[in-house]
């Protein structure tokens, strides 16, 4: 990337909106603007896992004004990507549609397991070089990432369903702080990271550190008391708790370092850090100066990994789990793909970059698109459908998940299961693709295209015309028969596939 090249990362967390705006210089990103807003969104989210209206217009609110800030930004300069309340709110399309208009980019919800990786590679990134080997702790507002490393490369992550906002609503519920209330809130939040003791045990780390916002609060409070800076210790967690309780209740809280926004959730944060250090052996750690933005940025720089040999590793990962036969996956793939290329070659020539990422994704759906086999022959699409919409999945977003699970879904069978996404045409043109390769492949061996052609009439056109040479019908009658009934699929859509000399 060249030197003077502009970055920015958005991280839309569950207690506050970061932006992080900078250039690169010989290769780094340097640092020239950093904005920070305190939604605590967490909060916002009802008895039924929805978005209130309020949290939902605070979000808009502080990514309007994220945009303003990034309009002359190119769409490959930025990435912005969304945690753990977007994860579990079932409105956070509704959120999420409007969010992406005022911010201007897209926004990509993210799995518990991509946001540890990114945190981890944040804060490597921003260490000294060394093969210490590493546990990261990052204790955010509805979930804590735990990952275990070496050097740059993280080997052990995971992310569990407890944090500071979580934690204070359901413990601190009224701001009052006493001893038994943090006994509970830390006997809670043990029993949910138990399981963690075994793959993060101390005798596999040598060094901790602890990124995000609860560390920085504990941190500045026991640096303006005198303890060592950058510095989390068991006794300095021990002296915060007797304060905590001394006070009685958050609004009589009265400490030096302690920012008003972070009172009403300093209990939840303690509780759960203390529940860390004792269940994990921790007695010191150091805060870290890297976290999840900074991974964003190191993913935009391609200094670690690229995006896409992540993803790659991951449909590979998932192709071995479940057995997948993968020589048919990529015979199924490389006729999609050029059938694919076939349909969209009306589109102008400006979409070639969108054309290239619809394609690599196309390749990955037909890679996995026997995912289900290893459960159920008969109903592999709609038990691949359902590993990948829950799979955690390297470099893949929330949503990129879906968008495959959609084209396994739909890879055979009737259509009308996918009724509500037929009007996206993107997607439309993958899945005839995808059907038809699968169709031209069902004897497991290379099928015979030449002289086949798939073609639409023109780019806003819904009629798609699949055209075979003189004899091909005869030479491979079943092939042939399938084809036709295809067609009869595609009636029943607001689309229309005619097969011609089959």
């Amino acid at each position: 990337m060249q030197n003077g090249n502009r970055l920015a990362a958005v991280d839309l967390g569950s207690n506050s909106f970061r932006l992080e705006i900078g250039r690169v210089d010989h290769g780094e990103f340097r640092r020239t603007e950093y904005l920070k807003e305190t939604v605590r969104q967490g909060a916002g989210l009802d008895e039924n896992r929805n978005l209130t209206p309020q949290a939902m217009q605070s979000g808009w609110d502080c990514l309007a004004r994220f945009g303003e800030r990034l309009a002359a930004f190119n769409v490959d300069e930025v990435r912005a990507v969304a945690t753990q309340t977007l994860r579990e709110a079932r409105n956070r399309d509704e959120f999420l549609s409007r969010a992406t208009q005022v911010l201007g980019f897209p926004i990509n919800v993210i799995s518990g397991r991509e946001e540890a990786r990114l945190i981890y590679q944040g804060v490597a990134q921003m260490l000294e070089r060394s093969e210490e080997r590493r546990l990261v702790i990052d204790i955010g507002g509805r979930s804590t990432e735990l990952i275990l490393g070496h050097g740059l490369v993280p080997q052990v992550m995971e992310s569990y369903r407890v944090g500071s906002i979580a934690w204070s609503n359901r413990y601190f519920p009224d701001g009052q702080f006493t001893r038994k209330s943090f006994e509970i809130a830390e006997i809670a939040a043990k029993a949910v990271l138990d399981e963690a003791l075994d793959a993060y045990h101390p005798e596999l780390w040598d060094g901790a550190y602890g990124s995000a916002g609860t560390v920085g609060a504990i941190g500045d409070v026991l640096v303006a008391a005198g303890w060592p800076a950058d510095t989390v210790t068991q006794d300095g967690l021990d002296w915060l708790l007797e304060k905590l309780v001394m006070a009685q209740s958050a609004d009589r809280l009265k400490l030096p370092g302690m920012r008003e926004d972070r009172k009403a959730i300093i209990g939840g944060g303690v509780s759960v850090m203390r529940a860390v250090f004792s269940l994990l052996g921790v007695q010191s750690m150091q805060r870290a100066a890297g976290g999840l933005r900074h991974g964003l940025i190191c993913d935009l720089l391609g200094t670690t990994h690229t995006e896409d040999d992540l993803r790659f590793k991951s449909v590979h990962r998932l192709e071995k789990k479940f057995s997948v036969d993968t020589t048919h996956g990529e015979r199924v793939g490389k006729v999609a793909i050029e059938l694919f290329t076939q349909l969209m070659a009306t589109q102008p020539a400006s979409n070639h970059a969108h054309q290239a990422r619809l394609l690599r994704k196309l390749s990955w759906a037909a890679q996995l698109h026997e995912i289900g086999s290893h459960i159920s022959h008969s109903d592999c699409h709609k038990h691949g459908a359902y590993i990948l919409d829950n799979a955690d999945a390297m470099g893949f977003s929330l949503s990129e998940m879906h968008r495959l699970s959609l084209l396994v879904l739909g890879h055979r069978g009737k259509l009308r299961k996918l009724e509500a996404v037929l009007t996206e045409n993107d997607l439309v043109a993958q899945l005839m693709a995808l059907r038809l390769a699968v169709i031209l492949c069902h004897a497991r061996r290379d099928p015979d295209l030449a002289g086949m052609a798939l073609e639409r009439m023109d780019p806003q056109s819904t009629h798609a015309r699949l055209t075979c040479r003189a004899g091909w019908a005869a030479a491979y009658p079943q092939s042939a028969y399938l084809l036709r009934e295809e067609a009869l699929a595609w009636q029943k859509t607001p689309w229309s596939l005619e097969i011609v000399g089959a």
